[in-house]
């Protein structure tokens, strides 16, 4: 059981990094990675539930960024308005878990609960974010491929609580799109999945290009060969150019294993399919 006194909701961040600075606490935001792992085992001595706090929930948009706060729900990213360019994220919102599930978790935490089939990392990546970290030393901000490390591992230190995720600000022609492949549609651990960020200039050529690839390494990575080589590419050579881009090496960042669910070939296969289907719709979207 939880010791005496071993529960804390601060109503404030400073109150909160205060306690992280006494001291390692268990941090609970909705609680649906927290809990479940308690089935069968003991719970954390000390809980730290930040699900209250003002600052570190909700969408800015600016200039220069999207910031979505920490303790910001799934369920609050599929009701908000958010820019185009940011619908894969929006797409990945609708697959975690089941509403009631969205309605509770948070982007922070599934980012700090750092599973290789997070849904949430793909088009983040693909997206560019970075993270806004916070202790009492102060705050700093580091991009989402410094942060989630591999299985269960981040760069977030023990004093440090995640308070909100940077999304860069793109052109009003950029696109995205995020494609899961399950043994179902939803409810269901990913074997893959895949998504991608397209930006254009007035000219219809790519400016930026960001490919991410969850469920296939112990961090969803990117795949930085494809990225470059559609650079400068007409939109409506996107698609012959990724069949040209999508060989063998392209896949070195990944590393997928043999599981329950999906052999590693499999798994190879698979992602080379998505990555081209993504491309080839993103690239012929009505009105491109």
């Amino acid at each position: 059981m939880i010791a005496p006194g071993g529960y804390q909701q601060p109503a404030r961040l400073e109150a909160a990094l205060a306690a992280l600075a006494r001291g390692p606490q268990t941090v609970v935001a909705g609680g649906t990675d927290v809990y479940p792992a308690c089935v069968g085992a003991e719970p954390p001595a000390v809980l730290l539930d930040i699900s209250r706090l003002p600052e570190m929930r909700g969408i800015e948009r600016t200039a220069d960024a999207l910031r979505i706060g920490a303790t910001t729900t799934w369920s609050d990213l599929v009701r908000h308005p958010l820019p185009a360019h940011a619908r894969a994220l929006v797409q990945a919102a609708r697959h975690v878990g089941g509403v009631q599930i969205q309605n509770r978790a948070t982007i922070g935490g599934n980012l700090c609960n750092a599973s290789p089939a997070a849904d949430g990392v793909p088009p983040l990546l693909a997206l560019d974010a970075a993270v806004e970290l916070a202790s009492q030393r102060g705050r700093r901000v580091i991009p989402l491929d410094r942060f989630v490390l591999g299985k269960r591992r981040t760069g977030l230190g023990a004093d440090e609580l995640l308070t909100s995720v940077l999304v860069p600000a793109r052109s009003p022609n950029a696109v995205s799109t995020f494609l899961k492949l399950g043994h179902r549609r939803y409810l269901v651990i990913s074997i893959v999945m895949v998504a991608v960020v397209l930006d254009f200039d007035a000219q219809q050529r790519v400016t930026y290009c960001g490919i991410g690839i969850g469920a296939c390494s112990e961090a969803a990575r990117r795949l930085p060969l494809v990225e470059r080589g559609l650079l400068g590419v007409l939109r409506k050579e996107v698609r012959a150019r990724a069949g040209q881009l999508l060989e063998p090496a392209a896949f070195a960042p990944l590393a997928p294993i043999d599981d329950v669910r999906a052999t590693r070939a499999y798994r190879l296969d698979a992602v080379r399919c998505l990555v081209e289907r993504a491309l080839g719709e993103l690239a012929e979207e009505a009105g491109a």
